[in-house]
């Protein structure tokens, strides 16, 4: 099977939730399936950026990304971030490659026209997955940090779940996991929902009992599965180790995003 693995959010502060979740990733590729990981890094570029003296700013979940910022995230996202993955899945006898999504051209990219203007933010509009499967053909790991090349020749600073959706449309992935520092989606009371129809996200968006960086998280849950890919879950990367049993057991973890 073909799985693209979203991660973010504190397993990657937190060095002992990142092995975990690296040792499911070697675990499911030992048991003969194709992984790309797909990664973030706000909290860390965050933390740069403010060592740099810039205060970062977000509208809809989305970073406010000028050239400087652009820059910086290419460092950090496309630099320690990413080997630093590469590493762990080394760590656990599996190889990788570090890419970005400017690498080989996989992933191209268009300004996101937002009011207000999000700078150098921009999403997907085209891709190439040759060099997603010559890496799976030597038994490796493709990481991706969450940039892209625009057509006029600039790096575009992707929303990393857009970037995990739009990878696993391409690559027609049977699922796609966004490992998490939450949860699943909760409803108006607090409650994790188990299952959530894509119909539904509008309505609870509007009643704005999902706000914040789950927007386009959910957002990019409903584009994967309208393109596609077959199953789609966000699951708590604390319980990273249910990975490999995800498609052939029942798993009473997370949300399952479902198109109704």
């Amino acid at each position: 099977m073909k799985y693209v693995v979203k991660l973010g959010g504190a397993a990657l502060e937190n060095p002992e939730l990142c092995e975990s979740c690296a040792k499911a990733i070697a675990e499911l590729v030992k048991d003969g399936n194709q992984v790309a990981l797909v990664h973030g890094g706000g909290v860390q570029l965050t933390k740069t950026l403010k060592l740099l003296g810039k205060q970062s700013e977000f509208i809809a979940g989305l970073r406010v990304t000028d050239a400087e910022t652009r820059d910086t995230a290419l460092m950090v996202l496309s630099g320690r971030v990413n080997k630093s993955l590469v590493a762990s899945l080394g760590g656990h006898g599996q190889a990788a490659v570090g890419l970005c999504g400017g690498d080989g051209l996989i992933f191209r990219a268009r300004k996101k026209r937002t009011a207000p203007d999000l700078g150098f933010v921009g999403e997907i509009v085209a891709s190439d997955t040759r060099w997603l499967e010559a890496i799976w053909k030597m038994g490796a790991v493709p990481v991706i940090s969450s940039l892209a090349l625009g057509f006029d020749g600039e790096y575009y600073n992707i929303n990393a779940d857009e970037m995990a959706a739009a990878c696993a449309a391409a690559c027609k992935a049977d699922a796609l996991v966004f490992l998490t520092d939450v949860p699943g989606v909760r409803d108006a009371n607090g409650e994790v929902m188990r299952w959530l129809s894509v119909d539904r996200i509008a309505a609870l968006t509007n009643d704005a009992v999902i706000s914040g960086g789950m927007l386009p998280k959910l957002s990019a849950c409903r584009e994967a599965l309208l393109q596609g890919v077959k199953r789609v879950r966000i699951l708590p990367a604390e319980l990273a180790g249910v990975l490999p049993d995800l498609c052939s057991t029942r798993v009473a973890h997370g949300t399952e995003v479902m198109v109704a």
